[in-house]
């Protein structure tokens, strides 16, 4: 039997729990203030937000470099697997173009999958390849899994600040647009993914009509296989977008996972951003 093995990165914000029960390995991004420079997976939430008011600098984040995911992949190659990595969003970020090249040094053994996607919109392709990897399925019936979940998968996100994608830069062709309207009126910009980039959906005159768009948006898709809420430092937020979810789409609310995204959404989103990713039943 064909062993399999599932990588991810750590925007992929797959519950640590979770990963470890799945075998999922997590290869870390990087988090810097200034020149110090941390893995990802070695900050909390509240220990990163507390070093970004400490610290009185703006967080940015960093691919991993090349050797990290070799020594990843070498690791499970030498241990027998065929290994599937699934990326972050290619648009936005050079980790999927490293993890490639990393990738040719083990003659297909490995192979790097753009999941089109972040946070969960990228972790549940790869919870589901890791439980299908455990069921024993083949590298290549997992990859067909896979693409079908891509293909799928919805992503709406309110933004609060501009401020850390600006700054971030992996939203440059929006920034000239939204500031127009920003500029005239107190607006929040409303996002979602086509294609694997961020794109503008909406503008909401208010935080609580950005939380009723989106849940229309999600409301409007139908039935789901896979539904979460996911925010940076708004709880309340949160759980207000979940419940009105719930009164749209008729979804059991014990149906919608509800957490804290990591810090890589937190460092270009920043404080006050809210999303919904959901999965399109088949």
């Amino acid at each position: 039997m064909e062993r399999v093995k599932i990588v991810t990165d750590s925007a992929a914000d797959v519950p640590a729990p979770l990963a470890q029960e799945l075998g999922i390995a997590i290869v870390p991004l990087m988090i810097r203030f200034g020149e110090e420079a941390f893995e990802d997976t070695a900050l909390s939430h509240d220990a990163f937000w507390e070093k970004v008011h400490q610290s009185g600098l703006a967080p940015y984040t960093s691919q991993p470099g090349m050797g990290t995911f070799q020594k990843t992949f070498r690791g499970l190659v030498e241990a027998g697997y065929r290994v599937l990595y699934i990326a972050l969003t290619g648009r936005h970020s050079g980790t999927l173009s490293t993890a490639w090249s990393a990738a040719q040094e083990f003659g297909g053994r490995v192979r790097v999958f753009d999941s089109a996607s972040l946070s969960l919109g990228q972790g549940w392709q790869a919870i589901q390849a890791a439980r299908l990897a455990l069921q024993g399925e083949t590298l290549e019936r997992i990859l067909e899994a896979v693409e079908s979940i891509k293909r799928r998968t919805r992503v709406f996100i309110q933004i609060e600040t501009l401020e850390n994608l600006r700054r971030g830069g992996r939203a440059a062709k929006l920034m000239p647009l939204i500031d127009r309207f920003m500029k005239v009126l107190d607006l929040k910009p409303l996002l979602h993914i086509e294609e694997g980039e961020l794109k503008l959906l909406a503008m909401a005159r208010s935080t609580s009509k950005g939380i009723k768009r989106i849940a229309e948006e999600v409301a409007a898709i139908g039935a789901l296989e896979f539904i979460a809420v996911m925010h940076v430092r708004c709880q309340n937020a949160a759980e207000q977008l979940a419940e009105e979810i719930v009164r749209l789409a008729r979804i059991p609310r014990e149906a919608i996972w509800l957490g804290e995204a990591g810090t890589i959404l937190a460092c270009h989103g920043g404080e006050g951003t809210l999303g919904a990713i959901a999965v399109v039943a088949e």
